[in-house]
């Protein structure tokens, strides 16, 4: 299957990613994977890194000529802020002249992470937790992302709301969503006026020494039923793409289709009828959100992911020191006001790693050729 590892810390010289199982036969360039990265540290209410940092991903192994050889394709994301950070972040002892830092800041995995691995420098700690590291999976979804292309997939994602401005569920047709319509927005919401109050939203929060959060939705074309399986617990598509999500930094809830709001329908109001039509089987709504007992039932995937303001707060909470057990006010690191839109864009990669390590369970295959010809003659038989 498809299995992938990053490795590096926000301040540190490099990001690293290490994917086994990319077929080979596949066309990347690392023009391709910066558009992806480029999306990832857009959008309204960022912080100072965004114009620091310009990500590139340098192809390193796996690739030749630009096409992938059924080798691990490794990829480096270089931390150009790791000049100022040289003595903080050595690797090396010589050289090495740390600031610890224990003021314990709510919200992040700084108590947790400290207390679990014996650390008294929180540094050691908030490095690796920090969102910095979702630009490595940003990377790792582009290739994704370039294999489910040539499968006929498309995944994409918009802002639903940020704070309490909300674009509701039900209110627009996502595959009617033009990606232009939605990276037009400064907060890739695809309703303009919403878009307006929500850059509000965020500029009020930011005036406040305060953070918001929001919720994102991703949407996935072009998918045959049969992905994953109801058998084992481990095996459920929609279980597999819940952890996928909620391994990203402040996410703290999802929920597919009518998720919650369909909880407090009648099942004659919830379910989707089933339709043939053309040679093909159809649902006449998708409020299951693309998936039935663990498997894709040929709808779009479509999920809603809520999102916690972010931590780090230019005005601090009251916290406690981790070495003394003092009340103190929480360490302030360069922080965002507002993620949301870019955390879908990490939705994104996030959705389409999942689905491609489905796709290649299912239909196997050592290049992309075999693999489409796999897709191929089951399509003709669960069609015929």
């Amino acid at each position: 299957m498809l299995r992938w590892f990053t490795a590096g810390e926000s301040h540190g010289p490099q990001l690293t990613v290490i994917m086994e199982g990319v077929p080979a036969g596949l066309e990347l360039s690392s023009v391709l994977i910066r558009r992806d990265l480029a999306r990832r540290q857009g959008g309204h209410g960022r912080g100072g890194r965004q114009q620091i940092e310009t990500d590139q991903a340098r192809l390193v192994g796996g690739v030749r000529g630009g096409v992938t050889l059924g080798s691990p394709v490794a990829l480096v994301l270089e931390n150009r802020d790791h000049v100022n950070w040289t003595a903080e972040m050595s690797p090396e002892k010589e050289g090495f002249e740390p600031q610890p830092i224990s003021r314990l800041r709510p919200g992040h995995a700084d108590l947790a992470g400290a207390i679990k691995y014996g650390h008294d420098d929180v540094r050691n700690i908030l490095e690796r937790s920090s969102a910095r590291e979702t630009a490595s999976r940003v990377a790792a979804g582009a290739v994704a992302r370039a294999l489910l292309d040539r499968l006929g997939v498309r995944v994409f994602s918009f802002t639903q709301s940020i704070g309490s401005v909300d674009l509701g569920y039900g209110t627009v047709d996502p595959l009617k969503l033009s990606e232009e319509l939605i990276e037009a927005s400064p907060v890739r919401c695809p309703d303009p006026a919403l878009s307006e109050s929500m850059v509000a939203a965020i500029d009020a929060a930011g005036d406040r020494g305060d953070t918001v959060g929001g919720t994102f939705r991703v949407i996935a074309t072009g998918l045959p039923i049969g992905l994953g399986s109801h058998v084992h617990w481990d095996r459920k598509l929609d279980a597999r793409l819940a952890m996928a999500i909620m391994s990203i930094n402040a996410v703290k809830g999802i929920e597919f289709g009518a998720g919650f709001e369909g909880a407090s329908r009648p099942g004659s109001a919830f379910h989707d009828e089933i339709d043939f039509q053309d040679g093909h089987y159809r649902h006449l709504s998708n409020r299951a959100g693309g998936l039935t007992g663990g498997t894709t039932n040929g709808e779009p995937i479509d999920l809603r992911v809520a999102l916690k303001p972010i931590s780090t707060m230019k005005k601090p909470m009251q916290s406690v020191d981790l070495r003394t057990h003092e009340k103190v006010q929480a360490h302030y690191e360069r922080s965002d006001v507002c993620v949301v839109p870019a955390a879908g864009v990490i939705g994104e990669s996030m959705v389409a790693l999942t689905l491609a390590d489905a796709f290649l369970e299912k239909f196997g295959g050592d290049s992309v050729a075999e693999l489409q010809r796999n897709l191929r003659s089951y399509l003709a038989a669960i069609d015929a």
